[in-house]
Formats: structure tokens, sequence, C-alpha cells
């Protein structure tokens, strides 16, 4: 059987998803470790900005493997300072056993359940994070034949709906963000912590959008001198981004740091260098980049990636209308893989069925 555990921007807040996140050189380790405990046949961990996922093939009855799970990521919290609050609230988790786990694993690589429905980058981080599994070898003909068939109905509800009319991607709306703070973006100076693909994506998002200048820093300084080149910005080393702070408007934050990289303590005389200009800080990292104390500070706008929430509910109206047909398909799907009808599948959001 296939059953998925996980937390996500529906039922936990930023703070407490970043606790669970799994850097992505943690995750071999933490899916051998559920292998070798007999919990799971095969495994894969899907930890984004949004959401904390593990889906398994297990031989174990659901409420065990369910039980047995919670514990694993209890021990794999990131508060070893506070042991006694490391397990999440019970109302946190959403617990899926099939077939219901499918039709949630469909619908999330389908951008059904995004925080911005219908976005595509969610299906390019679950191929990632199946790739990692497999590669690994902690994937088996069970997982296999569950995510092929899930990137299989996302290719369906891309082409055959228009679920993504109007769609943006989690970047795209962090940059409309910013054409909320200043104006227009042109003239403004923007300095991008972390050169990853969500980094990118930002980067571009601004340069279409008119921005004046990019300055990119990243612990890779190969990567983010590449990353400058492509949009005839300025790369610097990781260790001198906050100098760059004097000149900059915006600062889009997105590392993979295990802890905060800027807090008020810090920024507060970089403020003073900058004669108190506005700056706007966006912070896409989970665990967070940024320390919420820095929103204390005159002239200091931050967000973070639950904040964007409400900018992406703005576009959920013109789609909801081919939720029905995103459906249809996936349940269709579902049902060839199971090989029967399933007239009662569920396509209430998993965080109403825990």
């Amino acid at each position: 059987m296939i059953i998925a555990l996980g937390m996500s921007h529906h039922t936990s807040p930023v703070e407490l998803r970043e606790r669970f996140a799994f850097a992505e050189a943690r995750i071999p380790d933490a899916l051998k470790s559920l292998r070798d405990s007999g919990l799971a046949d095969e495994a894969v961990i899907l930890s984004t900005c949004n959401r904390v996922e593990i889906y398994i093939a297990t031989r174990l009855e659901p409420a065990k493997a369910f039980e047995e799970l919670k514990q694993f990521l209890a021990g794999s919290a990131h508060d070893d300072d506070q042991p006694a609050q490391r397990a999440a609230p019970a109302n946190e988790w959403y617990t899926l056993a099939e077939p219901q786990s499918l039709v949630h694993l469909f619908k999330v690589a389908s951008g059904l359940d995004s925080m911005v429905l219908g976005e595509t980058e969610i299906l390019g981080q679950l191929k990632d994070a199946y790739q990692l599994a497999h590669q690994h070898g902690h994937t088996g003909p069970r997982l296999n034949k569950a995510f092929q068939r899930a990137f299989n109905a996302a290719k369906h509800v891309r082409t055959d709906t228009n679920i993504q009319r109007g769609s943006v991607s989690v970047a795209s709306v962090a940059v409309e963000l910013a054409e909320k703070i200043f104006s227009s973006l042109a003239e403004r100076d923007v300095l991008v912590i972390g050169a990853g693909d969500t980094s990118e994506k930002v980067a571009r998002a601004l340069m279409s959008r008119g921005a004046k200048s990019i300055i990119v820093a990243s612990r890779t300084f190969e990567r983010a001198q590449v990353l400058a080149q492509e949009f005839k910005g300025r790369a610097v080393q990781f260790e001198h981004w906050a100098v760059e702070f004097e000149q900059i408007d915006i600062a889009i934050s997105s590392t993979s740091a295990p802890h905060h990289i800027l807090d008020r303590t810090k920024l507060e005389p970089l403020m003073k260098r900058r004669k108190d200009r506005p700056l706007l800080l966006i912070d896409i990292a989970v665990p967070r980049d940024i320390d919420p104390s820095v929103n204390f500070l005159e002239n200091v706008y931050l967000y973070n990636v639950d904040d964007l929430q409400a900018i992406a509910d703005g576009y959920l109206k013109q789609r909801k209308e081919e939720i029905a047909r995103c459906e249809q398909i996936i349940r269709e799907k579902v049902e060839s893989l199971l090989g029967s009808r399933h007239d009662g599948l569920d396509f209430r959001p998993a965080f109403g069925n825990e």
C-alpha cells in the first residue's frame, strides 16, 4: 500500500514547516533510515517552501505506519534545544492511505494543491524529489509506477484544461508584491541572495518587469557569476552580500541555510547607512533566512512565503471553474493505476481528511 503523510501551507504556518523541512543533502540518508527501519519498502520525501510530504510503499497497517512516520519526523525536527516540542500538533499533519494518497499525489503534481492554483513549479520539484530517491535506490515498482502516472496526469491537466489561465509561480507572485510596494521596478536595484532555481526565476521575472540592476550572491561564486552574467548584473562573494545593502531597494533571499542569515542586529546599522530608504525583503526560504524581528525596523517591509498567499488568492476565482475538469482527469488516471473504479474518490483537500 502507498501512504502519504505531510504538512503544507494549508495546515501549518512557516514557523512550524521550517522545523520539519529537509535540506536536499539530508534526504538520501533520511530515506535510507526509513527503509532500514522496516517502516518503508520504498520512499520519497518532498520538501519545498510550502510543504513537507513523505510517500512510502509499506506492508504495515496504515495507522501503525502513520504513527511511526510522525515519530521519524519528530526525530528529524530542527529544534534540538526543545526536544519536548518536537512533535507537531496532530491536526497539522494529513495522513492519507490508498486511494486518497494517490489522489493527493496526482493533485500535487498537477498544481491543484498549490498556493497558486495551477502553478507548474511544484511539478519540477516533485520530479526532482522522485529522481533523488530513485537514483539512490529508494523507489521500486509501486512508487515508480505511481509517480510516473502522476507526471502523466499533470501533463494532461496542463494540456486539456485552462487551469493555468492567469497562473503564476511563487517567484512571479513575489515580484508582483514588489510592484505593490514600489509602483514601478524601473530604477530599482535588486539583490538576490542564493542562486538556486527559485532565485533564478525571481531574477528573470524582476528583469522582465524593468528592474535596473541585479546583484547575485551565492555560496557557489561560479554559479553567482553565471546568473549575474545572464542578466548583465554583478556577482559578489556570499560573505559580502551585506555590503550591498547601501544601494539596493529589494532583496530576495532563498538560501538553504539552516538558520537566519539576517536579523535585526545586523540590519539596523545597514539601514542607517542607507539613510532609511524603504527596503523590501522577500524571504522565500524554508527554513527562513530572515528573522521576523526586522519587521520592527522603520521602512523595512518583510514578507515570507506565507505572506505570498494573499496575492495568490487573487488569482483563484478565475481558475476554479476548471477544477472539476482537472479532477475528472485525475480520477480516471487513479482508477487506471488501481485497475478498478472508485466511485467514492475524495477530492476534498488532504488537510480536511485527518
